[in-house]
């Protein structure tokens, strides 16, 4: 009998490469080639002052993508973030400017209220057993006409608070605005809950395999309920951050973030389906979406023409999200 035969060959080991790899990767290259682009395109892009305005304009809706990376790897969805941010942001005005009440109080409110709306949302989704869509769908409305029934339709001016608008535009950091620095904190401090806690693991657990997870003794209700209201600080911390940045705040702003928001979740990787997602993914996801209306706005093409252009990056993003799926 042939030696060769007696002789057990080891298994071919596989490369495992870890989900959304690819994708993150993908999306990492497409920012370098819209960076080099818009280089080409226009000597004014890699200015300093132009480079940070495109940093300013990605510190909101990146905070905004943040909460909802969280809520989309549950497999479930926010479409509520741009008016509780407004709401987020009137509620700061009014503590801070009409009530006289010290900073401190006005920014926690803020933030306060974004996690409230958010915890909101989750006790709809868990107790009351309505789709995502439908209950983030109707706190979107409820925040919009809260923010200007409290405000009474009418911005609300930090002038005479010189310290708050050093919130977003002081510079800790010498030439770095703070928004930007809260921007990358509060990334650092998502992707450590999301890789490090058991709130993160839970959260992969539920957007891979809800009722596996259920079955598993994990309360996915209160877990659920908790990463909406975690979402919702985040989205409240944005309220803060515009506010600051705007020295105002502005009841009738807010409808359309939340396509941005979630937009640059899905170029980063996140799966809409649940279960996949990162936080660095989202960051670079954000950036894409602020270096492409940037460069699209210095080289003067009209304003309807950039909303044309963003929707088909948003529908390329969720196409390349359906085939990732069905290769996998």
């Amino acid at each position: 009998m042939n030696v060769e035969t007696l002789t057990e060959k080891e298994p071919t080991k596989k490369k495992i490469i870890p989900p959304g790899a690819i994708q993150q990767t993908l999306a990492f290259g497409s920012l370098i080639v819209l960076v080099v682009f818009f280089s080409f395109a226009s000597g004014s892009f890699l200015q300093w002052s132009n480079i940070i305005g495109i940093l300013l304009s990605t510190a909101v809706i990146g905070i905004l993508a943040l909460g909802a990376t969280f809520v989309i790897i549950t497999g479930g969805i926010d479409l509520s973030v741009g008016t509780v941010m407004t709401l987020s942001s009137v509620l700061t005005g009014v503590i801070i400017v009409n009530a006289g009440l010290p900073l401190f109080a006005g920014v926690f409110a803020g933030i306060a209220t974004g996690a409230f709306c958010g915890f909101l949302c989750g006790i709809a989704i868990t107790k009351l057993k309505i789709p995502p869509f439908i209950a983030t769908l109707a706190m979107m409305m409820i925040a919009k006409g809260l923010a200007l029934v409290i405000s009474g339709a009418a911005p609300i001016y930090f002038t005479d608070f010189k310290s708050f608008t050093k919130i977003a535009l002081g510079t800790f950091i010498p030439g770095i605005p703070n928004a930007v620095l809260i921007f990358f904190i509060a990334a650092i401090i998502g992707a450590v809950i999301l890789s490090k806690t058991i709130l993160g693991r839970y959260n992969f657990a539920i957007g891979s395999n809800e009722e596996a997870t259920k079955l598993s003794g994990v309360n996915v209700d209160f877990w659920k309920v908790t990463i909406y209201s975690l979402a919702g600080a985040f989205t409240g911390i944005a309220g803060v951050v515009m506010a600051s940045r705007l020295n105002s705040a502005q009841p009738a702003l807010g409808q359309g973030y939340e396509l941005e928001a979630i937009a640059a979740v899905v170029i980063g990787g996140t799966s809409l389906s649940g279960g996949k997602g990162t936080i660095v993914g989202t960051v670079i996801g954000a950036l894409i979406m602020s270096v492409l209306t940037n460069g699209l706005r210095i080289m003067s093409i009209p304003q309807e023409w950039q909303t044309v252009v963003v929707g088909l990056v948003i529908i390329l993003a969720v196409y390349m999200d359906i085939l990732r799926r069905r290769k996998e």
